[in-house]
């Protein structure tokens, strides 16, 4: 039997519609149209069966010469290549359609819990969460690929600065794992698992919880330290209080100027100049931060907002922390309270991750951003500084639960 009839030259000069042999069950197939494309003939049970290879534009001489070698050796185990073909791509996609990623195991499984949850900002407070911690790390991985590595690189960024949000993280991804576990997108031990594996690697949070140098408050604190805050004199303090307030880094809040205030608008324009992005940032005020304004000593020709006590100078970038000392708080930063605001947001509110990257004049794509200065920015993150200042102005009572209001002080 004649193998290897063809050659590259001989299928390219062949435009005659009809079958020709290379040997060995190979054909070139030239249509009525002038396409040409491979197949492969055999008989099986007696019965002559026909297999394409395809496109001569698509597959080479040489490769549908080893195609029809591999189709020969199934048939040599009494496998019929077609159906074995059939089989394998059914298997492929049956695959691709199991492959969820970890952000789409997340969304399913919040809207499968959804209706269970009694506190309706629940699921928002999962979503913000798994926004702001997890799916920077390995959202768009498959949940089948998420391992010990990638839930630690998620969590240890936050485990000992931000116990209380690190493990609600761990809890709700361990969720997530085990509920793609049950519906067959992945397989194995749960990585996120707490008890005899992730404490084996982390400290436990009640160890973490007695370090006393934490440079951000947890927020459930942040209403009982402006109540002690208010009373005090000086710009200083206010000045502290503003910075909580607009989530503002120290450098900006001592460096502002009257000109950048819109009391009319309740709007802080800060120029690029003075930002760590170089980019201009609007910080919408709140009452309590307008009120604070208000309060502040003005100086013929000073355009300083918040000025020392030297020499009509603004305060200096130690004035903050100095405040802190004299509140016996030197375990905390004025930069800290930015993280005390983030987390807040991302665990009790249902504002979006971006809106609050923006918030902190964080850079975010340009793309997010115009998005957001199409629509209705500016009043949303009117919303969240609102909340936020109504939130610090609130004492939890630890015995009774009852909240009680701070009386603004000026």
């Amino acid at each position: 039997m004649q193998i290897n009839r063809l050659s590259v030259a001989a299928v390219n000069a062949k435009t005659k519609p009809g079958l020709y042999a290379d040997g060995m069950g190979l054909y070139l197939q030239v249509s009525s149209g002038g396409a040409k494309s491979w197949i492969f003939r055999y008989m099986l049970a007696g019965r002559p069966r026909k297999m394409g290879l395809g496109s001569v534009n698509t597959v080479t001489l040489k490769l549908a010469r080893e195609r029809a070698g591999e189709a020969r050796l199934k048939l040599l185990d009494a496998d019929d290549p077609i159906e074995q073909r059939k089989a394998e791509r059914l298997e492929k996609l049956a695959a691709s359609a199991t492959v969820l990623t970890f952000k789409e195991s997340a969304e399913a499984y919040i809207k499968a819990h959804r209706s269970g949850w009694k506190n309706i900002k629940h699921a928002a407070q999962w979503k913000a969460t798994l926004e702001a911690y997890a799916y920077p790390q390995f959202g768009s991985f498959a949940v089948s690929r998420v391992d010990t590595a990638l839930v630690l690189k998620a969590l240890e960024a936050i485990w000992t600065t931000k116990p209380e949000t690190a493990t609600r993280v761990r809890g709700r991804i361990e969720s997530i794992l085990d509920w793609a576990t049950a519906r067959g997108y992945r397989q194995g031990e749960n990585p996120a698992r707490w008890r005899g594996h992730l404490d084996k690697l982390l400290p436990a949070r009640s160890k973490v919880a007695k370090v006393k140098h934490h440079a951000a408050l947890p927020y459930p604190e942040i209403g009982e330290f402006v109540n002690t805050l208010r009373p005090m004199e000086g710009v200083s303090p206010k000045a502290l209080e503003f910075a909580i307030l607009t989530a503002t880094r120290t450098g900006e809040v001592v460096g502002a100027r009257w000109s950048e205030i819109d009391t009319e608008n309740a709007l802080w324009t800060i120029p690029g100049d003075r930002m760590k992005a170089g980019k201009e940032h609007r910080v919408p005020l709140s009452d309590r931060a307008l009120e604070i304004l208000e309060s502040l000593p003005r100086e013929k020709g000073n355009d300083s907002v918040f000025i020392g006590e030297k020499g009509g100078k603004p305060l200096s970038n130690m004035a903050l922390l100095m405040t802190l000392r004299r509140m016996e708080r030197a375990d905390l930063t004025a930069h800290g309270f930015r993280s005390t605001f983030r987390d807040w947001a991302a665990e009790q509110t249902a504002y979006p991750n971006e809106l609050l990257e923006m918030a902190l004049a964080h850079t975010v794509s340009d793309k997010t951003e115009a998005a957001y200065r199409r629509g209705d920015m500016m009043e949303k993150r009117r919303r969240l500084m609102a909340d936020w200042a109504a939130f610090c102005s609130t004492v939890k009572s630890a015995a009774s639960g009852n909240v009680t209001p701070i009386k603004a002080r000026a």
